[in-house]
């Protein structure tokens, strides 16, 4: 039977113009988080399973790829066998958690305000769709060591800027706190046993709608006067941040300690001020994940279903595996998402991977060529060259079929002489000169 060639479900292969879009975009994104400060930092792609579960709820916990043992004598299959019994490791789900594992792991060695970025792949055993792969790729922005909502500010404005940079001009910057959902609850008289799983049905508003909530809050068995309530200010989606303050008032403490954190962070984004983008309060947001614990915020941007990226503040993450909280914050692009809307909107102009020059070679020249060729590398030119002799006519036309615009043609002339004949695709122009003078003039052209 013949072997399939496609790519696993969810994965891709990346030919070389797509790769060189990824990197003009990544390339963007690690000089504006350079520019504020933050370190580039890697993480192996397989975890311990004990770091990675408990981490993300109950979803994200399926969604893993998990790895079973390996080199061991698995145990005998019975009713009450659990999936943890079998596996040891998974690929990793985000960047935060091997994040928070890494600082728990070096503290006392890494500068006490750790700000670090991090771009690499992530894998989540999801269904597969526009924008959501199975594997992706995440840009990280993160800031440890201080409660200071300056750590929000910045993390929010390199993102901001990185966006701006890359061309997008119009998206929204919109932010809540996850005590203030926490308030909003206590005024709604929800359960604290059920506010965790009351904020993951929250978290699906823009997927399943505001009745789909409401239905979802009403099976998990949350009272008709608290889903009424919430819906009011909650999931119809126009309470402002005053209306929640009026609504906490002695209400709620933890809701109106959130409530003034969000109004000193949208004054310091004002003072900053972000570049680009728009940072709107929206109460309706909730963020998935269960290890937010103050400020979250999502990036939306119009055309793209779902969030083009997010993150929050995450005090108690570290002290997971320390004992001791270290207080965090960061933010997460997805850099999939971002290639979507760039191509859909024709934001990607430089992707050709064409050489600045090709060389063709006539007679038995090899000598001359490489030396040809190391010259013009030394002069800041990309360079390819034919392996092998073959008539000019193919020669030219696989030149231009790669997308080169300049050829040098050295035959056994030519290499004597120590000159090349350089022809010009577009015009068809075509003139001798010194391997200097055919370097300058290719370089010339920009």
């Amino acid at each position: 039977m013949a072997v399939s060639t496609k790519p696993a479900s969810g994965t891709r292969d990346f030919l070389p113009s797509t790769v060189k879009a990824r990197r003009l975009v990544t390339e963007t994104i690690r000089k504006t988080y350079e520019a504020y400060g933050f370190v580039p930092l890697e993480t192996p792609a397989i975890e311990r399973i004990e770091v990675l579960t408990g981490k993300y709820g109950d979803e994200g916990d399926q969604l893993m790829f998990k790895l079973v043992k390996r080199g061991q004598k698995l145990p005998a299959l019975t009713e009450k066998t659990q999936p943890n019994d079998l596996v040891d490791m998974a690929l990793r789900y985000d960047l935060t958690v091997p994040l928070a594992r890494v600082v728990a792991a070096n503290h006392g060695t890494l500068p006490r305000f750790f700000k670090r970025y991090q771009i690499q792949p992530v894998w989540r055993a999801d269904r597969p769709q526009k924008g959501r792969f199975r594997e992706f790729y995440q840009c990280d922005v993160d800031f440890m060591g201080t409660t200071s909502v300056m750590a929000e500010a910045t993390v929010i404005s390199a993102v901001a800027e990185s966006l701006g940079k890359l061309g997008f001009d119009k998206f929204d910057i919109v932010i809540n706190d996850r005590r203030v959902l926490t308030g909003l609850m206590e005024v709604a008289g929800v359960a604290e046993e059920m506010r965790t799983p009351a904020l993951v049905m929250i978290d699906k508003l823009d997927k399943i709608g505001a009745d789909g909530v409401k239905n979802e809050l009403s099976a998990a068995g949350l009272s008709q006067a608290s889903i009424d309530v919430l819906s009011e200010l909650v999931l119809e989606g126009a309470t402002s941040l005053d209306d929640v303050e009026a609504a906490f008032e002695s209400a709620s403490e933890i809701g109106a300690e959130g409530a003034e954190t969000l109004r000193t962070l949208f004054g310091l984004l004002k003072a900053a001020p972000i570049k680009a983008g728009t940072a709107l309060f929206d109460v309706s947001l909730a963020r998935g994940l269960s290890y937010y614990t103050g400020p979250i915020f999502e990036i939306r941007v119009e055309g793209l279903s779902g969030s083009m990226g997010g993150g929050g503040r995450y005090d108690g993450l570290i002290g997971m595996f320390r004992g001791n909280e270290i207080p965090a914050v960061g933010f997460s692009l997805g850099l999939e998402r971002i290639l979507v809307v760039m191509e859909d909107r024709g934001m990607l102009s430089d992707t050709s991977t064409a050489p600045d020059l090709y060389v063709a070679m006539m007679d038995d020249v090899m000598g001359s060529v490489l030396s040809f060729c190391s010259q013009a590398r030394e002069g800041g030119l990309t360079v390819d060259a034919h392996p092998q002799k073959a008539k000019l006519g193919k020669q030219l036309a696989y030149a231009e079929a790669l997308g080169t615009k300049w050829v040098a043609i050295i035959g056994e002339r030519e290499a004597d002489a120590g000159n090349v004949s350089l022809k010009n695709l577009d015009s068809g122009d075509q003139q001798t000169l010194s391997w200097a003078d055919a370097v300058a003039a290719v370089a010339a052209e920009g």
